[in-house]
Order: structure tokens, then sequence, then C-alpha cells
């Protein structure tokens, strides 16, 4: 993994280090042929032409996707759960609905050009 990668996870204060870890974890798990490496100031996981990247905010940690479209059906199942037009903002409080993040991660990494269907 990218040192720059490594550091940023190693900066990661709790409470917030868990969701990192877990999304760092899951993504790695379904793509663990993806490139790692940092983009934007945040740790991106890029597999074809497709990519996802997550964040540690101020107030959450975020799930970056290319696209409004990537999140739609995340954000209608999911209305508690702060969204932005491409990204994904999870709150302290915030379950991980891991079924779901599957899906938005899939969806970016495989149809990154489509909308859903």
């Amino acid at each position: 993994m990218d040192k720059g990668v490594q550091d940023y996870f190693a900066a990661v204060p709790q409470p917030r280090k868990q969701k990192v870890d877990t999304l760092h974890r899951l993504i790695m798990e379904m793509y663990p042929r993806a490139i790692v490496d940092m983009k934007y100031r945040m740790p991106t996981y890029r597999f074809g032409d497709g990519w996802v990247a997550i964040a540690n905010q101020k107030n959450y940690v975020s799930l970056y996707t290319c696209g409004y479209h990537h999140i739609e059906r995340f954000r209608t199942k999911n209305p508690a759960i702060k969204t932005g037009k491409g990204c994904i903002n999870f709150r302290d409080r915030d379950q991980l609905p891991l079924q779901d993040i599957k899906a938005v991660i899939r969806h970016a990494i495989d149809q990154p050009k489509d909308s859903l269907p």
C-alpha cells in the first residue's frame, strides 16, 4: 500500500478509525487488485475506469464516488444518512449498512459511466 495511504490511516482519530478501517477492508475484499493511492488528499481505490475514495472529515467519514447516480439507491434506502452529490457522509452515530455500501462501491467501480438501471 502507498506510504501516503498508510500515513493517512495512521492519523485517523477515534471514533472514526473503525469506520475508515471497515470501509477500507470492504473495498479491498471486493477488489483485492485495486490500486490504492492518494488522490485529492484521500485514499482512492481504482480498478479499471472506476474508483471510490474514503476520507476522514471533521464530523463524519465520507465515501466518494464519481457521480450521484452511484448513490441514488443508497440515498432512497437510507434517508437518515447524509449524502452529497456523489458521496455518502457517515456521522459517528450512523451504522454502516454494509450491503448497501457494497452496492454503491460495485456500481461506482464496475459501471463508472452508467446510470442505475
